[in-house]
Protein backbone atom coordinates (compact mmCIF):
# COMPACT_ATOMS: atom_id res chain seq x y z
CA UNK A 1 0.00 0.00 0.00
CA UNK A 2 1.49 3.89 -0.64
CA UNK A 3 -0.07 6.80 1.72
CA UNK A 4 -2.71 8.74 1.17
CA UNK A 5 -1.58 12.06 -0.67
CA UNK A 6 -0.80 14.74 1.80
CA UNK A 7 -3.61 17.76 1.29
CA UNK A 8 -1.21 21.16 2.07
CA UNK A 9 0.34 21.53 5.17
CA UNK A 10 -1.44 23.90 7.58
CA UNK A 11 -0.78 27.08 9.30
CA UNK A 12 1.39 27.42 11.78
CA UNK A 13 -1.46 28.89 14.00
CA UNK A 14 -3.71 26.45 13.62
CA UNK A 15 -1.09 23.64 14.80
CA UNK A 16 -0.59 25.32 17.42
CA UNK A 17 -4.21 25.73 18.63
CA UNK A 18 -4.67 21.74 17.31
CA UNK A 19 -1.81 20.78 19.57
CA UNK A 20 -3.32 22.88 22.42
CA UNK A 21 -6.92 21.37 22.02
CA UNK A 22 -5.26 17.93 21.67
CA UNK A 23 -3.57 18.43 25.51
CA UNK A 24 -6.33 19.81 27.04
CA UNK A 25 -8.36 17.44 26.18
CA UNK A 26 -5.46 14.61 27.22
CA UNK A 27 -5.01 16.31 30.23
CA UNK A 28 -9.11 16.17 31.38
CA UNK A 29 -9.09 12.12 29.95
CA UNK A 30 -5.77 11.37 32.43
CA UNK A 31 -8.07 12.59 35.54
CA UNK A 32 -11.70 11.55 33.85
CA UNK A 33 -9.85 7.96 33.76
CA UNK A 34 -9.16 7.91 36.93
CA UNK A 35 -12.45 8.50 38.12
CA UNK A 36 -13.75 5.68 35.99
CA UNK A 37 -11.04 3.85 37.99
CA UNK A 38 -12.14 4.43 40.97
CA UNK A 39 -15.74 3.95 40.40
CA UNK A 40 -14.74 0.95 37.97
CA UNK A 41 -16.92 2.17 34.88
CA UNK A 42 -15.21 1.08 31.72
CA UNK A 43 -16.03 3.56 28.76
CA UNK A 44 -18.64 0.73 26.97
CA UNK A 45 -22.30 0.95 26.35
CA UNK A 46 -25.25 -0.79 27.83
CA UNK A 47 -25.40 -4.02 26.20
CA UNK A 48 -21.53 -4.07 25.10
CA UNK A 49 -18.59 -5.84 25.51
CA UNK A 50 -14.81 -4.09 26.56
CA UNK A 51 -12.23 -5.93 24.68
CA UNK A 52 -8.92 -4.92 25.79
CA UNK A 53 -5.81 -4.08 23.67
CA UNK A 54 -3.23 -2.98 26.62
CA UNK A 55 -1.19 -6.42 27.15
CA UNK A 56 1.62 -6.14 25.17
CA UNK A 57 2.56 -2.75 26.41
CA UNK A 58 1.37 -3.27 30.21
CA UNK A 59 4.56 -4.83 31.58
CA UNK A 60 6.52 -1.48 30.40
CA UNK A 61 3.74 1.18 31.38
CA UNK A 62 4.13 -0.36 35.08
CA UNK A 63 7.54 -0.24 34.74
CA UNK A 64 7.68 3.02 34.24
CA UNK A 65 4.62 4.22 36.82
CA UNK A 66 6.97 2.51 39.61
CA UNK A 67 10.38 4.22 38.23
CA UNK A 68 7.96 7.44 38.30
CA UNK A 69 7.06 7.08 41.87
CA UNK A 70 10.95 6.25 43.29
CA UNK A 71 12.48 9.09 41.51
CA UNK A 72 9.98 11.56 43.46
CA UNK A 73 11.48 11.16 47.08
CA UNK A 74 15.35 10.39 45.82
CA UNK A 75 15.14 13.82 43.42
CA UNK A 76 13.61 15.68 46.48
CA UNK A 77 16.20 14.40 48.60
CA UNK A 78 18.26 15.65 46.21
CA UNK A 79 16.95 19.34 45.79
CA UNK A 80 15.85 19.52 49.29
CA UNK A 81 18.51 22.69 50.48
CA UNK A 82 16.71 24.83 47.94
CA UNK A 83 13.00 25.66 48.55
CA UNK A 84 12.05 26.70 45.74
CA UNK A 85 13.12 24.13 43.56
CA UNK A 86 12.24 21.55 45.62
CA UNK A 87 8.16 22.79 45.18
CA UNK A 88 8.66 22.82 41.81
CA UNK A 89 10.02 19.54 41.27
CA UNK A 90 7.98 17.85 43.51
CA UNK A 91 4.82 19.39 41.77
CA UNK A 92 6.38 18.12 38.58
CA UNK A 93 7.62 14.49 40.07
CA UNK A 94 3.61 14.14 41.19
CA UNK A 95 2.45 15.66 37.79
CA UNK A 96 3.89 13.36 35.99
CA UNK A 97 3.27 9.85 38.00
CA UNK A 98 -0.51 11.02 38.02
CA UNK A 99 -0.25 11.25 33.99
CA UNK A 100 1.21 7.75 33.76
CA UNK A 101 -1.82 6.16 35.78
CA UNK A 102 -4.07 8.13 33.78
CA UNK A 103 -2.67 6.58 30.80
CA UNK A 104 -2.58 3.34 32.56
CA UNK A 105 -6.66 3.75 33.09
CA UNK A 106 -7.74 4.67 29.77
CA UNK A 107 -5.59 2.22 28.18
CA UNK A 108 -8.03 -0.22 30.82
CA UNK A 109 -10.94 1.70 30.99
CA UNK A 110 -11.35 2.72 27.48
CA UNK A 111 -11.23 -0.59 25.71
CA UNK A 112 -12.22 -1.28 22.52
CA UNK A 113 -15.89 -1.54 22.93
CA UNK A 114 -18.54 -3.61 20.46
CA UNK A 115 -21.57 -3.16 21.41
CA UNK A 116 -25.76 -1.86 20.21
CA UNK A 117 -24.63 0.89 17.96
CA UNK A 118 -21.31 -0.29 16.59
CA UNK A 119 -17.61 -0.38 17.03
CA UNK A 120 -15.58 1.87 19.01
CA UNK A 121 -11.40 1.42 17.97
CA UNK A 122 -9.74 3.21 21.01
CA UNK A 123 -6.30 3.93 21.80
CA UNK A 124 -4.68 5.60 25.01
CA UNK A 125 -6.00 9.10 26.01
CA UNK A 126 -7.14 10.16 22.55
CA UNK A 127 -7.98 7.48 20.04
CA UNK A 128 -12.44 6.94 19.77
CA UNK A 129 -13.27 6.11 16.21
CA UNK A 130 -16.74 4.56 16.15
CA UNK A 131 -17.89 2.87 13.33
CA UNK A 132 -21.41 2.36 12.71
CA UNK A 133 -23.46 -1.79 12.18
CA UNK A 134 -24.84 -0.21 9.13
CA UNK A 135 -21.27 0.68 7.65
CA UNK A 136 -19.79 -2.50 8.73
CA UNK A 137 -19.66 -5.79 6.51
CA UNK A 138 -17.50 -7.86 7.79
CA UNK A 139 -15.37 -8.87 11.03
CA UNK A 140 -13.01 -11.52 10.90
CA UNK A 141 -9.32 -12.35 12.67
CA UNK A 142 -6.41 -11.65 10.27
CA UNK A 143 -3.22 -11.01 12.29
CA UNK A 144 -0.74 -8.77 10.39
CA UNK A 145 2.43 -6.80 10.87
CA UNK A 146 3.65 -3.82 9.69
CA UNK A 147 6.70 -2.27 9.13
CA UNK A 148 7.53 0.51 12.18
CA UNK A 149 5.64 3.22 11.99
CA UNK A 150 3.68 3.37 9.14
CA UNK A 151 0.65 5.86 8.97
CA UNK A 152 -2.43 4.60 10.12
CA UNK A 153 -4.37 5.40 7.19
CA UNK A 154 -2.84 4.25 3.78
CA UNK A 155 -4.73 4.43 0.36
CA UNK A 156 -4.95 0.93 -1.42
CA UNK A 157 -6.74 -0.39 -4.51
CA UNK A 158 -9.77 -0.92 -3.00
CA UNK A 159 -9.69 2.46 -1.00
CA UNK A 160 -8.26 3.50 2.31
CA UNK A 161 -7.20 1.53 5.33
CA UNK A 162 -7.58 2.65 9.13
CA UNK A 163 -4.95 0.65 11.14
CA UNK A 164 -4.87 1.10 15.01
CA UNK A 165 -1.54 -1.04 16.18
CA UNK A 166 0.12 -1.89 18.80
CA UNK A 167 3.47 -2.62 18.46
CA UNK A 168 2.99 -2.64 14.42
CA UNK A 169 0.43 -5.42 14.84
CA UNK A 170 -3.10 -5.94 14.04
CA UNK A 171 -5.25 -8.78 14.28
CA UNK A 172 -8.52 -8.02 13.17
CA UNK A 173 -9.80 -7.08 10.09
CA UNK A 174 -13.41 -5.45 9.53
CA UNK A 175 -14.89 -5.00 6.22
CA UNK A 176 -16.72 -1.54 5.26
CA UNK A 177 -20.01 -1.81 3.00
CA UNK A 178 -18.37 1.77 1.99
CA UNK A 179 -15.95 4.26 2.00
CA UNK A 180 -16.81 5.35 5.68
CA UNK A 181 -15.64 8.72 7.20
CA UNK A 182 -13.82 8.60 10.23
CA UNK A 183 -11.64 10.81 12.34
CA UNK A 184 -8.50 10.71 13.93
CA UNK A 185 -6.99 13.21 16.74
CA UNK A 186 -4.89 16.53 15.24
CA UNK A 187 -4.98 18.05 11.66
CA UNK A 188 -4.37 16.35 8.08
CA UNK A 189 -2.47 14.51 6.58
CA UNK A 190 -2.28 12.07 9.48
CA UNK A 191 -5.39 13.67 11.70
CA UNK A 192 -8.63 15.02 10.57
CA UNK A 193 -11.15 12.82 8.34
CA UNK A 194 -10.46 9.89 6.70
CA UNK A 195 -12.77 8.00 3.68
CA UNK A 196 -11.81 4.60 4.20
CA UNK A 197 -13.27 0.92 3.59
CA UNK A 198 -11.34 -1.42 5.61
CA UNK A 199 -10.33 -0.66 9.56
CA UNK A 200 -7.59 -3.08 11.10
CA UNK A 201 -6.69 -3.06 15.02
CA UNK A 202 -5.08 -5.10 17.94
CA UNK A 203 -7.44 -7.42 20.33
CA UNK A 204 -6.16 -8.73 23.38
CA UNK A 205 -8.46 -11.86 22.87
CA UNK A 206 -9.55 -11.26 19.22
CA UNK A 207 -11.97 -14.30 19.51
CA UNK A 208 -13.62 -12.51 22.53
CA UNK A 209 -13.64 -9.27 19.85
CA UNK A 210 -15.15 -12.04 16.71
CA UNK A 211 -17.80 -13.30 19.14
CA UNK A 212 -19.11 -10.01 20.67
CA UNK A 213 -19.14 -8.72 17.26
CA UNK A 214 -21.28 -11.66 15.66
CA UNK A 215 -24.28 -11.48 17.26
CA UNK A 216 -24.74 -7.66 15.98
CA UNK A 217 -23.77 -8.81 12.21
CA UNK A 218 -26.35 -11.50 12.35
CA UNK A 219 -28.79 -8.87 13.34
CA UNK A 220 -27.62 -6.34 10.66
Amino acid sequence: MTAVASPPRPSRTRRVLSFLKRALIAELRVYSSIGRAIARRPAVEPGGTGIGYHRPVLTVLIIFIVLSAVEIPIFDLIVHPWPGIRIAVLILGIWGLTWMLGLLCAMLLRPHAVGPSGIRVRSGLEVDVAIPWSAIASVEIAKRVDEPKSPRVTDGPDGGEYAERMQDETNILIELERPTPIRLPGLAPRGGEHQVTRVRLWADDPRAFLAAARPFLLDA
